[in-house]
């Protein structure tokens, strides 16, 4: 009652979209694959260049992995 009484000025949204929930979900576990690489959890690397060169590395082995496990 007291979602509805605030209207669009805030709460929680009143109705679930399950395509937006299945978007947000796979690049929730995405980020989840890529931070369990501790160099990009902990930001070890110094500078941006570096940090991005090891979230393209991480992304290209995990795209690697993923294509692998649909061949077999």
């Amino acid at each position: 009652a007291n979602r509805k009484k605030k209207g669009s000025r805030g709460g929680r949204p009143t109705r679930h979209n399950a395509d937006l929930y299945k978007e947000r979900n796979t690049v929730e576990r995405l980020i989840n694959k890529l931070k369990a690489w501790r160099g990009i959890a902990t930001r070890y690397d110094k500078t941006p260049e570096s940090y991005l060169a090891g979230l393209h590395l991480r992304a290209s082995m995990i795209w690697i992995n993923d294509l692998l496990k649909a061949t077999d």
